[in-house]
């Protein structure tokens, strides 16, 4: 049995790593008594000690975890930001290809993708790969998410009863064109330009939907069913699936997966005008849900384990 610490378990992330983890019979969470857990002595022994360690904390505490441990055999599973395009972490999204799947496999050191770039990276990696799109192409995208992607303050924030009237309307934010995913977002997908990037949280507890438009222009493609058999060949499930048809009546919701681990890729539009779409939770395959994929995939075991899928 593979003992696991969850550094940072009262988090959003965090949280929802130890619910999926909480009836496996393979794995046995290790936790620091309260008044220890911000002893750096406590905290190096236990990091030291598991077999595989969580970190859900913020990039300085990430990178000063991975500092303290010294124990060759510990797998890290990051959900942080700071290792994401550091050559010698595996990227956690298996579904690009057999050679992620492999390197987080025989990782250590594993960084799992920020919610929004995970969308983003699902849609444009493949294109990018078969040649659809170049990798100088200037792009823009769109991100409605879920305010627990805020974290407990911005939770709090939506939750209260006395909360701002500006809080009943979605807010864009990352205004500067600054936002922190932007690096892996074009390192990943090997595209030469960070898109434009708008990401706009709403007032729903938790789901998110990436779109990014192009125009037929932009594209090295015979036709817009090329992309689409292009995404089934490359999503196959059960985790990210392509689907056809799964509007809700013309309307695309942001909160469908919510609960769900899994990704939907859908591409609707026109010849002309193309709309890439993939929706998931933010919690889920843009967070807790994704780590708890790799730590299956170093395990050995199914990827779905204790994962919730939406069939």
């Amino acid at each position: 049995m593979k003992k696991i610490f969850i550094d940072g378990k009262a988090g959003t992330t965090g949280l929802r790593i130890e619910e999926r983890l909480a009836e496996r019979d393979d794995v046995e969470i290790i936790s620091l008594p309260e008044e220890l857990r911000k002893d750096p002595e406590a905290r190096k022994k236990i990091l030291n000690s598991a077999d595989i360690a969580f970190l859900c904390l913020p990039d300085v505490a990430s990178i000063e975890a991975v500092s303290m441990i010294e124990n060759p055999n510990v797998v890290v599973i990051d959900t942080s930001t700071a290792h994401r395009t550091n050559d010698d972490w595996a990227y956690g999204f298996a579904e690009l290809g057999t050679e992620f799947e492999q390197k987080i496999k025989n990782s250590k050191r594993i960084a799992v993708p920020g919610c929004h770039a995970s969308g983003f990276i699902a849609l444009i990696h493949p294109l990018v790969k078969s040649g659809i799109i170049s990798k100088d192409i200037l792009l823009s995208a769109h991100s409605l998410t879920g305010y627990s992607g805020g974290g407990k303050k911005m939770i709090a924030e939506y939750e209260d009863e006395k909360r701002d009237m500006l809080l009943d309307a979605p807010r864009q934010y990352g205004l500067t064109q600054k936002h922190k995913h932007l690096p892996e977002m074009k390192k990943i997908t090997g595209i030469e330009n960070e898109p434009i990037f708008c990401p706009i949280v709403s007032d729903f507890y938790s789901g998110m939907e990436v779109t990014i438009p192009l125009f037929k222009n932009q594209l090295n493609y015979g036709g817009i069913e090329e992309i689409k058999e292009i995404y089934r060949k490359a999503y196959t499930g059960p985790i990210v699936s392509y689907k056809e048809g799964s509007d809700e009546s013309g309307f695309l919701s942001a909160n469908k997966l919510s609960g769900y681990d899994s990704m939907e890729i859908e591409v609707l539009g026109n010849e002309d005008r193309i709309i890439l779409v993939a929706r998931y939770d933010n919690l889920g395959k843009g967070a807790s849900g994704a780590a708890v994929e790799c730590l299956n995939i170093v395990l050995g075991t199914d990827k779905t384990k204790t994962l919730a899928i939406k069939e």
